[in-house]
């Protein structure tokens, strides 16, 4: 902890230089993440009833990631891994260290990290991690080749760890960017270590465009996956496949608007749209599957729907981009109970996650 304090302060000037851009500006490296520097002091002040209750990454986090050297990071996707622990992914890192300067960052960078904490722990308190995996799927962020491979999605079948992640090619202008595929890594032995698993590819300019982003969820003995083209503002589509096929790409059906057609991604017709990153589950208080995302203007939106392929209802506004206009990514909390819905946020400008609550 010494050492990263003092090289925040021999790096404090430089950080002052990265700009805090807004969550429409895709590109990740021009962050600052140093709790005042960056123009944050605090857990943000929603008027609303949706309330911000716990910095879950950063320096003024109470779980200290920066001792991880994780100073800022996003996403926050969670999953139940089936052997008492919660698993929290996060997308890219920005550390003190060697800065990617290849890359245009200022930062030492790292495209996944993951937290454990105990299965179904009370968050009304927070989320107290309890061990680290640091940096299990490196990505050689190379411009023009790959600039990042970042988790979308993790689910558990067997005791087994899956993560759907996405390779991205490069960083455009308003919430687009461009991938080269997506696919499936795996871990045996509770996310410590990972592998590729190539067979799973999904490349962009082909087919499988319309899942390069997604999100997980079992129900009935099946893995429903939703995807979207990759960046924000995009239709969503779904598709199922049974539990122990989930890493056979021809074992996937895809929802037409009526009926489940087998192995054809085109297929798919849209489900929602207007989407950015989206996270879905069943909520056992509405007796509804309730899906988050952000929506065409940046608001963080609830939709509920009977069954998994929908039909999915209209927005309800949790977050107004107007109270929070640096917000993105929603991702639920996997044990909700009661009236209130738990998810975790990121917030662009201060580039770290924060627990939310918002009243059902």
């Amino acid at each position: 902890m010494k050492r990263l304090s003092a090289l925040a302060g021999a790096c404090a000037a430089v950080a002052v230089l990265a700009v805090g851009a807004s969550p429409a500006g895709a590109d990740p490296n021009n962050i600052n993440p140093f709790p005042g520097l960056n123009g944050t002091n605090g857990l943000p002040n929603l008027p609303g009833p949706t309330k911000a209750i716990y910095q879950l990454t950063g320096m003024a986090s109470p779980n200290h990631t920066d001792q991880q050297n994780v100073l800022g990071t996003d996403l926050g996707i969670m999953w139940d891994d089936g052997r008492g622990h919660m698993i929290s992914a996060y997308g890219d890192t920005a550390g003190l260290g060697v800065p990617n300067l290849l890359a245009g960052s200022v930062w030492a960078w790292r495209s996944n990290v993951l937290y454990r904490s105990p299965a179904g722990a009370d968050p009304s308190h927070g989320i107290h991690y309890t061990s680290f995996v640091d940096n299990p799927l490196p990505s050689p962020k190379i411009p023009g080749i790959e600039i990042s491979f970042i988790p979308t999605a993790g689910i558990s079948v067997g005791g087994v760890q899956y993560m759907r992640m996405m390779s991205v090619h490069n960083w455009g202008l308003d919430g687009k960017w461009n991938t080269n595929f997506s696919t499936l890594a795996v871990s045996g032995d509770d996310g410590q270590s990972w592998a590729q698993l190539p067979t799973t590819r999904r490349a962009s300019d082909g087919p499988w465009n319309k899942f390069q982003q997604n999100a997980f969820l079992k129900s009935g003995g099946y893995v429903y996956e939703y995807g979207t083209p990759s960046g924000r503002n995009n239709p969503g589509f779904v598709s199922r496949v049974k539990e122990g096929a989930i890493a056979d790409n021809d074992a996937y059906e895809f929802w037409d608007g009526k009926s489940w057609k087998p192995k054809d991604p085109n297929a798919a017709a849209p489900i929602v749209g207007g989407v950015g990153e989206l996270s879905v589950m069943w909520n056992e208080y509405l007796h509804q599957y309730v899906m988050v995302t952000t929506d065409p203007f940046n608001s963080v939106v609830m939709r509920t729907a009977p069954a998994p392929q929908g039909p999915w209802g209209p927005p309800r506004v949790l977050v107004d981009t107007r109270t929070l206009p640096s917000a993105y990514a929603p991702m639920l909390f996997p044990y909700q109970t009661g009236d209130a819905l738990y998810f975790a946020l990121g917030v662009h400008n201060q580039y770290n996650v924060i627990l939310m609550r918002a009243p059902l």
